[in-house]
């Protein structure tokens, strides 16, 4: 009886798999193989823009599980934030490795995700980010160190790069409209990104977006040389 019962667990674990793999081919063939995506993002003189963020929603687009528990890093290395600009879809860990022999102390009053890591160096922090937004962060104590997090409820994203390109991996057949959504640290409202609606991606799997706006002058970052915290 007992063994009967072990059988009977084993067919039916094997059919639910079955049913799994039968489910991920199905979902599969009705959006397509995966294809790279070329988006030119442009200001309003026509000229390529760097940095900024890029990402894709759609009711048809599912979420991609390998982008959900990839490992996040914002760094800080020479007294910097590194990479400048993350972006993590929503629920992801992101972990903050200080690669300097100093301390920092890394905080954001953004109402996306408020945090505080105070004086660290040897230690690795870590935080799950649970919400959309935009999250601005800052060293009290270096404080020309700036750096973004931007939090997405999508799995096809990207960063232009200093070309103004961005290159994202989408299904070829998408029968839902799609919206195109984009950010940058130039914008007068960083809590607004610029959107757009896509009844269907060109058949060239190429796009270019013209921002709606200007861009605000950014400076360059500084450094106090005579700073040494250690």
């Amino acid at each position: 009886m007992q063994f009967q019962q072990q059988v009977n667990k084993a067919i039916t674990k094997r059919a639910r798999w079955q049913y799994g793999v039968a489910l991920s081919a199905c979902l599969m063939s009705s959006m397509g193989v995966a294809k790279p995506l070329t988006l030119n993002v442009t200001g309003k003189d026509g000229k390529p823009v760097k940095e900024a963020v890029v990402w894709f929603e759609s009711k048809q687009l599912t979420l991609k599980q390998n982008t959900l528990k990839q490992s996040y890093k914002m760094g800080q290395k020479d007294r910097a934030f590194t990479p400048h600009i993350l972006v993590v879809p929503k629920g992801a860990e992101v972990s903050f490795p200080n690669y300097d022999s100093i301390l920092h102390h890394v905080y954001s009053f953004s109402a996306a995700q408020p945090f505080e890591f105070k004086l660290y160096r040897d230690n690795p922090q870590s935080l799950t980010f649970g919400n959309t937004g935009v999250v601005e962060l800052g060293c009290n104590i270096h404080d020309w160190m700036l750096g973004y997090i931007l939090v997405v409820d999508s799995t096809y994203f990207a960063v232009t790069d200093e070309h103004g390109k961005a290159v994202i991996d989408m299904p070829e057949q998408l029968q839902s409209e799609l919206v195109i959504n984009v950010w940058h640290e130039g914008f007068a409202n960083l809590d607004q990104p610029e959107r757009k609606q896509l009844k269907s991606l060109p058949n060239t799997f190429t796009l270019t977006y013209q921002l709606n706006q200007s861009l605000f002058e950014l400076k360059e970052d500084f450094s106090d040389e005579f700073d040494d915290y250690e």
